[in-house]
């Protein structure tokens, strides 16, 4: 169902023209969202087997060389390397003298080997022509440092002599390797903006202007929205509004958090320009190889891209990031399987750091789970050991003298693991996630603008409170999603919003369609507190959300160290961070209530019923000893309105991957993460997917990080 937005109103029990006011000023402008950009034309797409990859540097090594690197690579069963992406400097050592001899010898070479490519851009290590005596072209932070030659990402890529040589390169490559037969897909430059975030340089800031002004229009329309007669930051025209460099004291909320929005749909469009001068001369798909971490606008920059890809690093505590990353990217390009672009062997380093070393038979695991939750390609960084440069510590499956790494056996691992996942895999595609977690790219920024909750323990960064929510479910046992804002909501029957400050009229439409028709919306702390332009609604505490949730917010106040409780679900628990102290209106529940200090009495969780559905709200954080007791409760209250089946009876650090298969049989990948074995409860028993012995009912005992195929026998 669409409702339209007279409709939605009416549903509200509003009019239209009363709903309008309630919107106030910032409804002149909007942060465009990807939803408001035309997607890009995917092809359907059936996966045929599960690439087995690693991260391959031909032009550090001599050239004699590469057949022996080629032969060693066989024997582990890597049928994929991915190369190009620091090549700039040997492919065009002078501007405008390209040779792409090389990489075209080594494709000639891994297609005689059966060994596939993807071949990346090269664009995140300019080469020392293109920015030496220029720095202009450099890339400028808040305090007006200019990042030099040297490392990587120092190029500003606003500057549009960098972005034409940027295109330049690239279409060299596209219309070499464009055809190649080894060419299986495209990278887009290399974990773009992984360590530098805002650009600040005479190139950004005027693109910054110019984005003003497409924005607004009319500088009058800027100066209403965000309220700039505060501090006399009133501006007569848009080439007037600076960057939010540094300053003596602090920029307002709108300005700050639109340069973050900005600069980072700046760079999706430069990633999206970059695949469109591919897509003219290859119809290989293309990836760029994201990590939540890195300062780019995640949903837009997939309007890129054919398939989504990420780097994961973790150590082997830290394997639960792979399941959220996993949750993340798998709903971000539905319909098509991600890739796991980089990971380690055996340890992350770099100059003076290294990480602890893999446990053996943890990167079998980490494998198994990535392939099971939906990828289709795991790849390590890096073949062979760096003998110069920044990361002289970091792992590799090869040494810089060439003899086997410490993680060498263990990829062969991975590649038997592989032969046994891939018959059951390509057969077989992830099943549909009932439980959905929101992530917004708006959000993001509003939050590095504006902290949550400061106390200790409490995650400080957005995509860390994301992740958070992400585990309650994952550790209750119930399969997820984490879906962008602007997503479709296909399938769900819980959608969890944590931390969203601002809720646009677009996503509550389709939200509350959604709640219409049975599902079960909760709403997080935090969200709603914030209008569009990062400024404080001024018709209600929750904005739209108030009138839509049944509420009457009385005021948003912080609760840190108070020593405030409240209680719900026969739980009493501390409550923690910003809250939104509630009175409900006619129709709504009061399912927690505020014990004492200066909210005491008020509402911090309620329910109102909605068509078939129901929106729950959480105004504040549970915190301290019985902090997850209480979120828990929430949570299966939830489940339990929007009748949620596929619950895992599983021990925590064990991961149940469900699939389907082409007949409609479920199948089930259970595979045990932390290294302490796991259990699996099946009630009805099962079958072993591999032997294809019997399963009695009860216990199914997971080994140390090993994996198990289970076809649950499942009683309608």
């Amino acid at each position: 169902m669409k409702m339209t937005r007279r409709e939605m109103f009416k549903f509200s029990g509003l009019g239209v023209a009363t709903a309008t006011l309630g919107l106030g000023a910032t409804s002149h402008s909007t942060l465009l969202s990807a939803a408001q950009k035309p997607s890009k034309q995917r092809s359907p797409y059936a996966m045929k087997k599960l690439f087995h990859g690693v991260c391959y540097y031909p032009e550090l090594w001599p050239i004699a060389e590469i057949d022996r690197d080629i032969q060693e690579m066989l024997k582990l069963g890597i049928n994929v390397v991915r190369m190009g992406e620091f090549s700039w400097s040997t492919t065009e050592p002078e501007q405008g003298k390209i040779s792409l001899d090389l990489f075209t010898m080594v494709m000639d070479k891994c297609h005689a080997a059966g060994i596939d490519v993807i071949m990346c851009t090269p664009t995140a290590t300019p080469p020392i022509w293109l920015t030496h005596g220029h720095p202009e072209r450099c890339f400028k932070d808040e305090n007006g440092v200019i990042m030099s030659h040297g490392a990587r990402q120092h190029a500003s890529y606003e500057h549009p002599e960098v972005q034409k040589a940027c295109f330049t390169i690239i279409k060299a490559m596209a219309k070499e390797f464009g055809q190649h037969p080894a060419l299986i897909g495209w990278q887009i430059d290399n974990e773009m903006k992984a360590h530098v975030a805002e650009d600040f340089s005479d190139a950004a800031v005027a693109n910054w202007h110019q984005w003003l002004k497409n924005r607004f229009g009319r500088i009058e329309k800027l100066n209403d929205a965000w309220g700039t007669h505060m501090w006399s930051q009133h501006y007569q025209r848009f080439e007037q509004v600076p960057a939010p460099v540094k300053t003596p004291f602090l920029h307002s909320a709108s300005l700050s958090t639109a340069y973050k929005m900005f600069c980072r749909e700046s760079i999706a469009d430069f990633m999206k320009a970059q695949s469109d001068i591919l897509n003219q001369y290859s119809a290989a798909p293309v990836t760029h190889n994201d990590n939540p971490a890195f300062n780019i606008h995640h949903e837009r920059s997939m309007q890129a891209l054919d398939f989504a890809s990420f780097d994961a690093y973790p150590s082997s505590e830290q394997w639960a990031a792979l399941v959220f990353r996993s949750d993340m990217y798998r709903s971000a390009i539905p319909g098509r399987p991600f890739w796991l672009m980089e990971t380690s062997v055996a340890h992350n380093g770099w100059l003076g750091n290294h990480h602890t070393l893999h446990p053996k038979g943890f990167l079998a695991a980490e494998s198994a789970l990535i392939y099971s939750l939906g990828g289709e390609g795991f790849s390590y960084w890096l073949w062979r050991q760096q003998r110069s440069g920044a990361e002289l510590p970091h792992s590799a499956i090869m040494s810089s003298w060439f003899q086997p790494s410490v993680g060498y056996s263990q990829v062969k691992q991975v590649d038997e693991s592989r032969q046994q996942l891939e018959p059951l895999l390509v057969n077989s595609t992830v099943q549909g996630a009932a439980i959905g977690i929101t992530y917004s790219d708006h959000a993001r920024a509003m939050i590095e603008t504006e902290g949550l909750d400061k106390r200790q323990g409490f995650p400080r960064r957005y995509r860390d409170v994301v992740a958070m929510w992400h585990s309650y479910i994952m550790d209750l046992g119930y399969h997820r999603d984490v879906r962008f804002e602007n997503a479709a909501l296909d399938g769900l029957q819980v959608l969890i919003t944590p931390a969203m400050p601002y809720v646009s009229e677009d996503f509550m439409q389709r939200t509350l369609a959604f709640v219409e028709q049975g599902g079960v919306w909760l709403v997080g702390p935090v969200t709603g507190t914030r209008g569009k332009e990062h400024t404080v609604p001024t018709t209600a505490g929750l904005g739209l959300l108030d009138k839509f949730a049944g509420v009457n917010t009385e005021f948003v106040v912080p609760l840190t160290d108070t020593g405030s409780k409240g209680t719900a679900f026969g739980i009493t628990a501390e409550l923690s961070g910003w809250c939104a102290a509630m009175q409900v209106k006619s129709g709504t529940q009061v399912i927690g209530r505020i014990d004492d200090g200066a909210a005491a009495e008020r509402a911090f969780i309620t329910q109102r019923k909605i068509g078939k559905g129901h929106i729950v709200v959480l105004g504040v954080q549970p915190f301290g000893d019985n902090a997850q007791a209480m979120i828990d409760a929430v949570l299966q209250h939830c489940i339990e309105l929007a009748k949620v089946k596929g619950h895992y009876q599983v021990s925590q650090g064990t991961i149940v991957a469900p699939r389907v298969e082409a007949d409609g049989r479920i199948l089930w990948i259970v595979t045990n993460m932390n290294g302490e074995g796991g259990e699996l409860t099946l009630p009805n028993g099962g079958t072993d997917a591999l032997t294809g012995k019997a399963i009695a009912s009860g216990t199914l005992s997971i080994e140390p990080f090993l994996w198990r195929a289970v076809y649950p026998k499942i009683k309608e």
